[in-house]
């Protein structure tokens, strides 16, 4: 076996786990009001045959006031045990293991009309909110650890096989408890560490007694803030040997806060194993099980956490959303069938508005799928022009179907605008998207035909009967009246290697693509070293990047400021010289006049060239990706898939 103690397994409490591929707690937006839905069902069930060990749920909220997210799921009464023993079926039909996590929101609660002041454990709610919350009372505690331990005892009776209680990233009641940032208390549940843990182990007491020594009991904590005023490392080596003593079987052991972003969930481009240094010295302290959690996307990586004894087990959270079968692949020996994750956080990122979870990778997570397509009632033959997403997407879900495919690109390489997205820092991971999607079209056995373009002589002759769908992608907008500069270029000639910039750089837009160029041209360092380049970001609207969000932008635009990139906003250019750039700010015109490169970064346009070549072929033909509509690489595989599945 080539991940032998990934596969080794494992006993907590007094169960045994088949594996060592955990899942942690994903939100899904898939319950409807608390409850647990067929589709939610299908979606853990998907991940159990595809060979996960153990499975944490989602956020479960365990009293009827506060709601965490629209779509999470409840379990404040005996009403959801129905559903919940349809889960613990479902995961348990393929030998895996399912701990529901248990939470109270407190402050972090979704404001929805009719909800109550938020509770927290003082006045202090996190830097977003409206108002402040109110002081939970020691009355209101003790009703609260009933609720928990009511809770638990539900899930053992619709078959569960423990627990896990969030006690990690300064979120929730018993997260803002723990820590110091949030709990500014003087009574015997704040001040020193001993005090503010202490609802989290009445807690564990209580769901203890609920449901027996039988019943996994695991509690998810952060090994360390990383923020001043937080949690430490030394605190929580303390922490872990409390809960350890008062009956915790296993740790899960993340780091970070959910308001510092990039902490807990860390952005594409970061080192894998983010928190693995918290798991390994913690496991040094306790004889239970320590987990590890946050990007740990390829076998080979959760192998050596394990096998270096830096934990006992890896929760695998994103990998395995983005492909079900993640740890059947990697049991296999088969690393380079998993589709690999890019680290995106496009899953969560419309969670909080209600939309259900999705992936930049995995186009459907619904019951027909990438994996479960039926054939084609009517076997056509598809001509797919051009690789890029879209292109290779398409391709391989028509031949999947039983269509006979034939995929032409241009160039000599597949890949198309994803080869010049990899090339800025922390964009590597796409360059794995390109090879995998290519291997996976040659294992389909699609003719790929490289450094062919399609002529009109072409489709009315070898192409005469196929339908054509058409992923060329889309070309740079050029402003012409701004190009009179003596040295422009676009953002995408830089990229790909066919121009080189000179060492005071003017980029119009600031959007992704002109701050990531901003990114990879500035100094690593700045130091102000003579032949650093001096770069200037001038984007019209109030701020950079508004179409992006989460770790990853957030890191960028840090970045950008460390280098000392210039970053104008609220600002237009409005007229270039040979020499002059002039651009105005606030009503205020400026000139910058010891430039030597403007380069474009002002978006893209489909590029519809060929359309007049299909229609003069009289070709039957779709346009998609960029080529029909500007995205994402998200947009492009989902309508490269949505296509294919119709014809």
């Amino acid at each position: 076996m080539k991940y032998p103690h990934l596969f080794e397994p494992i006993q907590i409490g007094t169960q045994t786990v088949k594996n060592r591929i955990f899942m942690p707690p994903l939100s899904t937006n898939l319950g409807n009001k608390g409850y647990v839905t067929d589709e939610l069902v299908e979606h853990y069930k998907a991940r159990a045959r595809g060979g996960v060990g153990l499975f944490v749920t989602e956020v479960v909220t365990v009293e009827p006031t506060y709601v965490y997210l629209p779509g999470d799921m409840s379990i404040y009464d005996d009403s959801f045990i129905e559903g919940w023993k349809k889960l613990v079926d479902g995961v348990h039909e393929y030998g895996a293991k399912i701990l529901p996590q248990l939470f109270h929101p407190a402050y972090m609660a979704f404001p929805i009309p009719g909800t109550p002041q938020l509770i927290a454990p003082s006045h202090v709610g996190p830097y977003y909110a409206k108002s402040a919350p109110r002081p939970v009372t020691k009355e209101e505690l003790k009703v609260i650890i009933q609720q928990f331990a009511d809770a638990a005892k539900r899930v053992q009776q619709a078959g569960g096989d423990g627990v896990e209680i969030h006690a990690a990233h300064a979120h929730g009641l018993l997260g803002g408890f723990l820590s110091p940032q949030y709990n500014k208390r003087t009574d015997e549940y704040g001040g020193n560490l001993d005090a503010r843990l202490k609802l989290t182990l009445e807690v564990v007491e209580a769901v203890r007694q609920a449901c027996g020594k039988d019943f996994i009991i695991d509690v998810r904590i952060s090994g360390d803030e990383y923020s001043d005023g937080g949690l430490n490392l030394n605190d929580m080596i303390y922490v872990s040997k409390q809960l350890e003593a008062q009956g915790v079987d296993m740790l899960h052991v993340s780091g970070g806060t959910t308001i510092a972003r990039g902490s807990s969930i860390p952005a594409p481009g970061t080192p894998m194993g983010s928190h693995s240094a918290l798991s390994a010295e913690i496991k040094k302290y306790v004889s239970i099980p320590v987990t590890t959690v946050g990007r740990i996307t390829e076998p080979w990586l959760a192998e050596e956490l394990i096998a270096n004894h830096k934990a006992d087990a890896c929760m695998i959270g994103r990998a395995n959303l983005c492909d079900p079968e993640f740890a059947m692949k990697a049991q296999a020996g088969k690393p380079e069938d998993i589709r690999p994750c890019i680290g995106c956080l496009r899953c969560l990122n419309g969670i909080m508005f209600g939309k259900p979870i999705a992936c930049t990778m995995n186009p459907s997570f619904a019951l027909e799928n990438e994996e479960t397509l039926t054939e084609a009632e009517q076997k056509k033959k598809v001509l797919v022009i051009g690789s890029g997403p879209a292109g290779m997407e398409a391709a391989y879900i028509a031949k999947k179907r039983g269509h006979e495919v034939v995929l032409c690109e241009k160039e000599a390489e597949m890949g198309g605008a994803l080869r010049i997205a990899s090339v800025p820092i922390g964009k590597q991971d796409l360059c794995q998207v390109i090879k995998w999607m290519q291997h996976r079209l040659q294992q389909a056995d699609v003719d790929i035909r490289l450094q062919t373009t399609i002529t009109l002589d072409m489709l009315k002759q070898e192409y005469q009967d196929y339908e054509v769908i058409a992923a060329t992608g889309a070309k740079p907008i050029i402003p012409h009246h701004l190009t009179a500069f003596q040295q422009w270029m676009s953002a995408d000639d830089i990229l790909s290697g066919k121009a080189f910039p000179g060492r005071k750089i003017v980029i119009i837009g600031g959007g992704s693509v002109g701050c990531e160029l901003a990114d990879y041209l500035a100094p690593l360092v700045n130091d102000r070293f003579p032949r650093n380049r001096d770069i200037t970001v001038i984007e019209m609207d109030h701020e950079i990047m508004l179409q992006e969000s989460g770790p990853g932008r957030s890191l960028l635009v840090q970045r950008l400021m460390k280098k000392g990139v210039h970053i104008q906003v609220n600002a237009k250019v409005t007229k270039v010289t040979e020499n002059q750039i002039t651009y105005i700010q606030n009503g205020i015109e400026h000139t910058i006049d010891d430039a030597d490169t403007l380069v474009f970064a002002c978006g893209y346009q489909p590029d519809t060239a060929l359309e007049d070549m299909f229609k003069a072929a009289q070709v039957s033909y779709h346009m998609i990706g960029d080529a029909h509509q500007v995205g994402n690489i998200k947009d492009a595989i989902q309508e490269g898939y949505n296509i294919t599945k119709a014809i």
